[in-house]
């Protein structure tokens, strides 16, 4: 997905500082619609609205495909009326109106500080724990570092289709005139006549406005302290974005923002384009008017909870597991013959001697069961599978439970557990209690160790 772009603030206008005044809720959570009286305003411009009219409006919303990722959808919600309650869902982040602002936490979250979000973002995203992300969720801090941190990523996608290049008319003034020939240009620009006429052509090139904009973030990056190391991973694409962009120069940022407000990308084919172009805009307007400050704009950056989770699990069981990515389009299985039935299971793992299939869930074990038993015990019959297993986080230590798969039928009055086929429950312990957030990194380190070690003798 990308984010609309703000709508463009009077360059007069001058950025007042405001005070913010910030409400921290849980996700996966119902509160009474008072207790979000000091948010008012923000909570009646996202009440009920769905992600693809939020990121309309200037939010940015992550993963970036919304329609292809299987546990976020554009109809969904991050906050929700029910009743005299309003709900949040699986989706973190932080959203800003005004001097009022939103921090969804995650609710495997213990203490003033949301740790775990900063851990799943460093771990899945790169991002270095630079910010507070409780904190400091506005628009001169938190929000804007997260901009940043997207940048390498979306970097990378979109030059993986190869660098941009489309036609773009230079102008020109000698004697070798190929093109449109410029009257007004060559009378001002060549009286008294010295044999030069000024004439313009339309060129295919790679040093258009888009590279052009990409060039002007990159150089924006290198600037900040820590823009250097950020950019250090995507040193290829950097570089040859410069090496096609020799017309840069740092005085014309505002013409390339303008220009490129005024023609986003368009053509489905460069998607992760488009998707670049946005938070390049966002990232070099948000330099110049300072997001949301002082104006009627809404603003903001969400996570979906359950692809963050999942992409850490693969993170850890990437060795046992294939992982099968529905939003990348990638190891897509069927159900059955004649290529029907498509599914994308989590986690199938790589031994098809004793297969076992993985599925991740961004929810306590409790809330495990129905549809979920269902999904996965079909995706067994499909892989042929013994062992089944649910990996959720979990905030008392590492847990694990078995489920064994029941034969017969009540009606024959012989029911019995199956002894080759199970379902398990797989908790990964989220620390509590930590003074610091290197000190939960460190026992997060140990946990999925721990939790990796568990998986193995199961």
């Amino acid at each position: 997905l990308c984010a609309a772009v703000p709508k463009h603030m009077d360059t007069a206008e001058v950025p007042k500082k405001l005070t913010m005044n910030l409400f921290r809720v849980k996700d996966n959570r119902t509160l009474p619609k008072n207790d979000f009286a000091s948010v008012r305003n923000i909570v009646n411009r996202i009440a009920d609205k769905t992600l693809r009219e939020l990121e309309q409006e200037g939010v940015f919303v992550f993963p970036e495909k919304i329609n292809d990722a299987s546990d976020i959808e554009e109809e969904q919600v991050i906050l929700q009326s029910y009743n005299a309650c309003y709900r949040t869902s699986n989706i973190m982040g932080f959203v800003g109106y005004g001097n009022e602002s939103i921090a969804i936490e995650s609710r495997f979250s213990s203490g003033e500080k949301d740790y775990f979000f900063q851990y799943l973002l460093e771990r899945v995203m790169g991002f270095p724990n630079v910010v507070d992300l409780g904190v400091h969720a506005n628009q001169g801090n938190g929000l804007f570092d997260l901009l940043l941190f997207l940048f390498p990523r979306y970097l990378k996608d979109a030059l993986r289709k190869g660098l941009f290049k489309t036609y773009i008319r230079n102008k020109y003034n000698d004697s070798r005139v190929s093109g449109s020939i410029d009257i007004p240009r060559h009378i001002a620009q060549n009286t008294p006549f010295v044999g030069n006429i000024a004439y313009s052509r339309r060129e295919y090139s790679y040093d258009n406005s888009l590279t052009e904009l990409v060039r002007h973030t990159i150089e924006f990056i290198r600037r900040k302290p820590y823009g250097r190391q950020l950019l250090s991973k995507v040193k290829e694409e950097v570089t040859s974005i410069i090496d096609v962009t020799p017309g840069y120069r740092f005085h014309d940022r505002q013409k390339v923002i303008t220009v490129n407000q005024k023609a986003p990308i368009r053509h489905a084919y460069y998607r992760e384009y488009r998707n670049l172009q946005y938070l390049c805009l966002l990232i070099l307007r948000h330099q110049k008017n300072q997001i949301g400050t002082a104006s009627k704009e809404l603003y903001g950056i969400l996570f979906d909870g359950a692809w963050l989770w999942e992409e850490y699990i693969n993170l850890l069981v990437g060795d046992i597991f294939y992982h099968p990515m529905n939003k990348a389009n990638q190891g897509a299985q069927r159900l059955f013959a004649g290529n029907t039935g498509l599914i994308y299971p989590d986690f199938i793992s790589r031994d098809s001697r004793y297969r076992m299939i993985g599925d991740a869930k961004y929810k306590p074990a409790a809330n495990i069961g129905n549809k979920d038993y269902l999904q996965v015990l079909a995706y067994m019959l499909r892989f042929d599978a013994k062992k089944g297993f649910y990996f959720y986080p979990s905030t008392n230590g590492v847990q694990k439970q078995y489920l064994w798969v029941n034969e017969g039928s009540t009606y024959e009055n012989n029911v019995k557990a199956r002894e080759d086929l199970c379902v398990i429950k797989l908790g990964l312990g989220i620390p509590e209690s930590c003074g610091s957030y290197k000190e939960f990194a460190y026992e997060m380190d140990n946990a999925g160790a721990v939790f990796k070690a568990v998986l193995f003798d199961s």
